[in-house]
C-alpha cells in the first residue's frame, strides 16, 4: 500500500501537473476541471489498494488520460443547442487562455505527447501506450509539438 502519505497531500504536489494534463487534452475551461475533478475522486478511492512504490504522478496522469476520454465522449453526446438558448451568465475564461488556445490548436497526437510528457512527466514508452504507436513516434510528435508552439507563440 502507498498510503503512508494522506491523500491531501497528493492532490497538493500532483494536483497541477494533473490539471495541466487535463487542460492540454481537453482546453481550457469546465471539461478541463470536470476530468481534474473525476481523476482525484477515482484517484481517492483506489488509493488505499495502491501498491507501495507506485509512481504516483505517473498513476494520476495514467487516470487524467482515461477521464479526458470519457469527458470526450460524454462532450459528443451533450445535446444540440437551441435556437434561443436560455439566458444565464457564463464563467470567466482562464487567464492564460492564449498557450491553452495554441496547445488545443495542435494535432492531436502532438497535443497529447506534449500533454503526457511535458505536462504530465511520463516517459516516452508510456506515452506511447496512452496515445498507440511506438515511443520514438511519440517523441517526434512531441518534438514537434514543442516546436509549432514555439513558432507560433514567436510570432506573436
Amino acid at each position: 500500500m502507498a498510503t503512508e502519505k494522506p491523500f491531501e497531500r497528493i492532490v497538493t504536489e500532483h494536483g497541477a501537473v494533473v490539471l495541466r494534463v487535463c487542460r492540454a487534452v481537453l482546453g481550457p475551461g469546465p471539461d478541463a476541471d470536470e476530468a481534474w475533478s473525476e481523476t482525484f475522486l477515482a484517484a481517492l478511492r483506489a488509493w488505499p489498494g495502491l501498491a507501495e512504490g507506485t509512481n504516483v504522478q505517473a498513476w494520476l496522469v495514467t487516470i487524467a488520460h482515461r477521464k479526458a476520454i470519457d469527458v470526450t465522449r460524454a462532450r459528443a453526446r451533450r445535446a444540440v443547442p437551441m435556437a434561443e438558448p436560455p439566458e444565464r451568465a457564463t464563467a470567466d475564461p482562464p487567464a492564460d487562455t492564449e498557450l491553452w488556445d495554441r496547445v488545443a490548436a495542435l494535432p492531436d497526437k502532438q497535443r497529447l505527447a506534449l500533454a503526457y510528457h511535458y505536462f504530465g512527466g511520463l516517459p516516452y514508452p508510456r506515452v506511447a501506450e496512452l496515445i498507440g504507436g511506438s515511443a520514438d513516434a511519440a517523441r517526434r510528435a512531441g518534438a514537434d509539438g514543442i516546436r509549432a508552439l514555439r513558432l507560433t507563440l514567436r510570432n506573436l
